[in-house]
């Protein structure tokens, strides 16, 4: 599940991007083969691919993390929690690690983010991955943005206790190793007083959840002369058959598409396999 070998220890270095705003990333140097930046989803963060980037780097793979505008050590200006900006931002990582082009890798929201990406600045992805994303269109399922909203607007944990916090992750996670739970934590500022905060405040967390619902893959990714790898988990719920319907979608649109498949998965497969999924991206790629 969540183990794998110990993580390899990166680089870690700010990257300034528009306006001056300071990104927090990782790197892990040196190696032949296709560099990798690998995106986190919405109200997650860069650690939480750690051990992918450590077995692409032992593969041979440069690699980059980065925590987004608004996550984890990142700074969290009041504006640009929209796609064009948050892509722009991707691009100017790329820039300062010093890869000229890369596949992208996101998941969930991070997945739309790299596939939007792809399509504003194609020469600088040699493709494109969505781990239980790049291919979430909301608007499907949701076609008013005011129920989408109500439906997607996470609770809010500001002021909870961080243990009680941890045992609803672990609970939920019964199969995750101490290092899964450990970096899903660090989507948290931990207080003094034994409580945390979302990093990413309510306000842009919704900001770019209107986002992703104003996003439309199924137009998108036909476009891309970018190979697509769309890695999806079987959850098991009502999400896969809307999940499986959209992937036959793009895989009858586009021959540059591909659809792996991890049943059971959890929608953190990063998390859960990365050795799995690590190996994966690099038979790909």
């Amino acid at each position: 599940m969540c183990g794998g070998p110990p993580t390899v220890l990166a680089m870690s270095t700010r990257v300034e991007v528009g306006g001056g705003v300071l990104l927090e990333a990782d790197l892990w140097e040196g190696g032949v083969r296709e560099p990798f930046l690998l995106v986190h989803g919405l109200s997650s963060n860069r650690r939480t691919w750690e051990r992918v980037a450590a077995r692409l780097h032992e593969l041979g793979h440069p690699v980059a993390t980065v925590d987004m505008r608004g996550h984890g050590r990142s700074d969290s200006p009041d504006e640009g929690y929209d796609f064009e900006t948050m892509g722009a931002d991707l691009v100017r990582v790329l820039d300062a690690v010093g890869f000229r082009t890369a596949v992208l890798a996101g998941q969930s929201t991070g997945g739309n983010i790299v596939v939007d990406v792809a399509s504003r600045a194609p020469d600088r992805v040699a493709g494109v991955v969505g781990v239980d994303g790049g291919a979430l269109e909301l608007s499907r399922q949701w076609p008013d943005w005011e129920e989408c909203k109500v439906a997607l607007t996470p609770p809010r944990l500001v002021g909870s206790p961080a243990a009680t916090v941890e045992g609803y992750v672990r609970r939920g996670h019964p199969t995750w190793s101490d290092w899964g739970i450990e970096v899903t934590m660090a989507n948290f500022e931990h207080r003094p007083d034994g409580t945390i905060r979302p990093w990413l405040t309510l306000d842009h967390h919704l900001r770019i959840l209107r986002s992703l619902w104003e996003h439309h893959p199924s137009a998108v990714i036909p476009k891309l002369d970018a190979a697509v790898l769309l890695v999806m988990a079987d959850t098991g719920d009502d999400w896969v058959t809307h999940k499986r319907a959209l992937a036959d979608e793009l895989v009858a649109s586009s021959s540059n598409v591909r659809v792996e498949w991890f049943s059971p998965g959890d929608h953190d497969l990063h998390i859960q396999y990365p050795v799995e999924l690590a190996d994966l991206l690099h038979r790909a790629f």
